[in-house]
């Protein structure tokens, strides 16, 4: 079955908050994405592609993938 990867959405709003992060603005400006992008990935409109996925973990060193990604089924969750 296809894998795909989906955002531990609770990890990643903490990690955000204890990295200083006030906004969805600020941490998108920090990641290099778009502030809608990151809206649209943690209400599940859009999952994380690899830009995303660079910029949060750079953004949110030292978080690992593990911390704030996990690797599911694709269709998994959706509706």
């Amino acid at each position: 079955m296809p894998k795909t990867i989906r955002l531990r959405t609770a990890a990643f709003a903490k990690a955000a908050l204890l990295a200083g992060y006030p906004s969805d603005y600020a941490l998108a400006k920090a990641m290099g994405v778009n502030r809608s992008t990151v809206a649209r990935v943690l209400n599940g409109e859009l999952r994380p592609g690899p830009a995303f996925i660079g910029g949060a973990l750079t953004a949110l060193a030292p978080m690992q993938f593990e911390d704030l990604f996990e690797v599911v089924a694709a269709g998994a969750g959706d509706d």
